[in-house]
């Protein structure tokens, strides 16, 4: 199993908890990269509950949140569920215009995802 770079993950009961490294997610290789450790952790590893915190993130590329998209897609695909925390505001802004508030589950906090899944 290679070592992820872009995330770090941790696991509380059966939830697996990813969080992302990266400050800016804007480099198309470092999208890459974090799209498939992502991707990973539903088909390689079998993850059926998966937390994302963003509390990292301060810069979300468009490529990013295709990815993010994509990732949505697999997680449906593979009969997992998926929740987002920790977004800032501003980037939170960008989910809501785009309409990317209905397709994912957000919370605040890293908590309030986990009471959710």
């Amino acid at each position: 199993m290679a070592t992820p770079r872009r995330i770090k993950i941790s696991v509380s009961g059966q939830v697996t908890v990813v969080t992302c490294s990266d400050s800016k997610i804007i480099d198309e290789i470092e999208i890459q990269e974090f799209g498939q450790e992502l991707y990973d952790l539903v088909e390689r590893d079998g993850r059926k509950k998966i937390v994302l915190n963003f509390s990292n993130v301060e810069f979300l590329s468009s490529a990013a949140l295709g990815k993010l998209i994509g990732f949505e897609k697999r997680v449906k695909q593979h009969q997992a569920t998926l929740v987002l925390s920790n977004i800032r505001p501003e980037i939170y802004e960008v989910f809501a215009i785009t309409k990317l508030t209905k397709l994912f589950t957000i919370k605040d906090s890293e908590a309030d995802a986990l009471a959710v899944i």
